[in-house]
């Protein structure tokens, strides 16, 4: 029941984080410019009255009708104050509730057109109604007695008070609701269905400030007997050093200090260690100080800082080790053999640091693990791909948060030895920003003269290294530091031939994998022309990675269908290998791509050696040469040198004079997403350039490479091996190639050279001869 009283017009005034009551009187800060423009509004007016209003975001500058709440309390200024940044603070007194009819703006600030509603008093005699006003203030004299921020005295005044109206709004404005449910009970004019609401509320909230009360006070509990142990634990040490005439050393500092003693450290170590030991003994057992000094002792004390005895290298048992771990890789065994005798002869030995350079799946890494087991020493790898931090490498400075020695010192920790071999794994693949150059780090630990006092940021003293046996890998130098390439002794791990990877596959990868997938007690084998039939239609490597997972692939196989009963034993031949593992994956006749404007060079990656199709089209125009198939700077220089010896030469090959006048010229490389680069395609871009002017096929059987000049002479070339195996792999029988790498012959296996004509060459007229029909 109630009595509609007539609208009116107040400035608005909208609060961000508070739901404002009736009988409230609470400051306010004023700062928004429209906000303030409405209390200079009111302070022209005779009422000197605002509507003040929740907003429903608080971070919403300019509210608009639908970011207020619909019900808002009328207030009167009790007092302003203008502060010295322009803002204003408030002292107000809200008065009643009030709807909100409409807003509108005016001279910069909000107008609410607001309607009040007066509630009409409840009847006397209505006992439900006097029930649940009992029972609401009753709840709120328990709700202050578990509420410290809440004066006693503040029950005494709503016991004075008659109207419930005013007693529910004296109570809810006491506590501390979140806005959506205080604009909630703000809103409801109804007295009786307030105070129901309200009293639910007041019911959840006792409960929380009950158990919030019971955790504080075990709290307090726990401390009390913390304090009272602490005190008895000082009295006990003063008696102790009353009676006994010292102070009881503390057991695990004790400890400590005789580790320290045994570890065999340095003096620099040792002295800096028992200086963290006195100040840890000072330090309150479990402070956040005492675990970073703990640990910074436990460091030092794990690393092998005693010196190892000399190996005892038998050269003869470290052969067969690497003979029947890996096949081939004659040079890189050669090497580890001379080092492994000069040590054994020297009395001060500082083995170089090795770098194994070669595509993937050719045995680096594996090779570092034999190499280990050949010496009897202890294994060690470290991943440096991608790594871009220089802490990384020399650790972290303790002042951080979670420091550690970088990775050379935990390797040598895990390792538990101070002479281990080492792998520093892809260390062509760091890279370099804001935190620093790991590669630069990496320079005084793999300098031999340096390393005997290696320098970690987080132990802060020299730790030796010059014992450690150092192995890096890579895939190629190019983007190893000059600096660091200097260190290092280069190790060329090349692809291999097919016959080395049929018996790579046979000796090793196929029991390798027979184990692997658990068909041990299953006759399981594979013919050479099996594994040769993988090799040709199922990979493409320098290495035998692939071949390894196209041969587990077969096995899975065969074990499923050994555990389906369909067979108890294999033979994989080339007849049937095409069933386990489909349609093949490698194109065949790569060699007979040669045409007219087409030749076929020799590139090399850092996943080794590989053919490359030059093709070329003469189309009439005015001269101008395209080029396309994704090429690098030093590629398109080699087609414009290719172009003028051509220009240059026409008399010598034939050629209509002013071709380069009347067509224009498209080079394309083939694979247009895969970057290339490099100066060795000159000869081949001029044979499929000469071709395609004369019409004239390039011979099938033959590939070639080299860098060609302005005036035709042909020059030497890198990755001699791995272009040439290359050349084998793809079925070439024929290679043209500069005479300056007529001194890589040696390098090749004995078979290849039988079985392929290598044609070196001066200059490009022998290339012609030898290369177009």
């Amino acid at each position: 029941m109630t009595n509609p009283k007539k609208e009116q017009k107040f400035p608005l005034l909208p609060v961000r984080d508070i739901v404002i009551f009736p009988y409230m009187m609470i400051p306010l800060a004023v700062g928004r410019e429209s906000s303030l423009k409405a209390l200079d509004a009111v302070k022209k007016s005779k009422e000197q009255k605002l509507v003040i209003i929740a907003q429903k975001d608080i971070y919403e500058e300019s509210p608009s009708r639908e970011d207020l709440y619909s019900v808002g309390v009328v207030a009167d200024i009790i007092q302003t104050l203008d502060m010295p940044d322009g803002s204003s603070k408030l002292l107000i007194e809200a008065k009643e509730r009030v709807l909100i009819k409409n807003i509108a703006k005016k001279s910069g600030y909000i107008q609410a057109l607001v309607k009040s509603k007066k509630v009409l008093p409840h009847s006397a005699k209505n006992i439900k109604f006097k029930a649940k006003l009992r029972n609401l203030t009753d709840q709120f004299e328990e709700y202050v007695k578990f509420n410290p921020r809440i004066d006693l005295d503040t029950y005494s005044v709503i016991e004075e008070i008659n109207d419930p109206g005013k007693i529910a709004d004296i109570v809810v404005g006491h506590m501390r609701l979140k806005k959506p449910v205080a604009q909630e009970i703000l809103k409801e004019f109804d007295i009786e269905k307030r105070i129901d609401k309200l009293t639910g509320r007041l019911r959840e909230e006792i409960k929380i400030l009950k158990v919030k009360n019971e955790i504080n006070g075990k709290v307090r509990t726990n401390i009390k007997k913390a304090q009272k142990k602490s005190v008895l634990s000082e009295q006990m040490k003063v008696i102790k050093k009353e009676l006994l005439g010292q102070e009881d050393k503390d057991n695990e500092n004790s400890e400590y200090e005789q580790k320290i003693k045994n570890s065999g450290m340095s003096y620099e170590a040792k002295k800096l260690s028992l200086k963290e030991l006195g100040r840890l003994k000072k330090m309150r057992p479990f402070s956040p100080e005492a675990t970073v000094v703990r640990t910074y002792i436990d460091w030092l004390l794990k690393l092998p800082w005693k010196k190892e005895p000399p190996d005892n290298i038998d050269l003869n048992n470290a052969r067969k080790i690497l003979e029947s771990e890996h096949y081939g890789l004659d040079e890189a065994k050669d090497l580890i053999l001379e080092h492994l005798a000069v040590s054994s002869l020297a009395e001060e030995f500082k083995s170089s640091i090795l770098c194994f350079v070669g595509p993937p799946g050719t045995g680096k890494t594996s090779f570092g693990r034999s190499i280990a087991h050949a010496m009897g020493r202890k294994f060690t790898r470290v991943s440096l791909g991608g790594i871009r931090d220089e802490a990384e490498i020399r650790g972290h400075r303790r002042t951080y948060i979670g420091a550690m020695p970088g990775r050379l010192i935990q390797s040598i920790q895990k390792a538990g030895t101070r002479n281990p071999v080492f792998l520093l794994d892809e260390v062509d693949k760091m890279g370099k920003d804001f935190r620093g150059d790991p590669s630069s780090a990496l320079l005084e630990a793999l300098d031999p003269e340096q390393n005997i006092n290696f320098s970690d940021h987080y132990l802060e003293v020299d730790f030796d290294l010059s014992d450690v046996m150092f192995i890096t890998t890579a895939n190629t130098t190019a983007t190893i530091p000059p600096s660091l390439n200097d260190r290092m002794e280069i190790v060329k791990f090349p692809g291999y031939t097919i016959d080395e990877k049929i018996k790579i596959a046979q000796k090793f990868l196929v029991p390798k994998q027979i184990k692997a997938n658990g068909l041990n007690s299953y006759r399981i084998s594979f013919s050479d022309r099996g594994i040769r039939h993988i090799i040709d239609n199922y990979t493409r490597e320098a290495g035998v990675r692939n071949i390894e997972r196209e041969i587990a692939k077969v096995l899975r196989k065969i074990a499923r269908e050994i555990t389906e009963g369909k067979r108890k034993s294999a033979k994989l031949t080339e007849n049937n290998i095409k069933d386990f593992l489909g349609v093949p994956k490698v194109p065949q006749n790569i060699k007979a791509i040669n045409d007219v404007g087409i030749a076929t060079g020799l590139s090399w990656t850092e996943h080794g050696g590989a053919t490359i199709s030059i093709e070329i089209s003469v189309i009439p125009g005015e001269g101008k040469l395209k080029l396309t198939g994704k090429l690098g700077d030093i590629m398109k220089e080699s087609a414009q040198a290719a172009l003028s010896y051509v220009r240059a030469n026409t008399d010598v090959f034939d050629i209509e004079k002013d071709f380069y006048k009347n067509y224009d010229i498209h080079l394309h490389v083939p694979a247009g997403a895969v970057p290339k680069e490099g100066p060795s395609a000159g000869i081949t871009i001029c044979t499929a350039l000469i071709s395609a002017l004369l019409k004239k096929p390039v011979k099938k059987d033959i590939v070639m490479t080299g860098e060609i000049t302005l005036s035709g002479k042909v020059l030497e070339i890198g990755g001699f091996k791995e272009k040439i195996l290359a050349a084998h792999r793809d079925g070439f029988k024929k290679v043209i190639f500069p005479e300056q790498n007529k001194k890589n012959i040696e390098e090749l296996p004995e078979k290849i050279i039988k079985s392929m004509e290598l044609i070196h060459v001066k200059d490009y007229g022998e290339v012609f001869k030898h290369a177009i029909s």
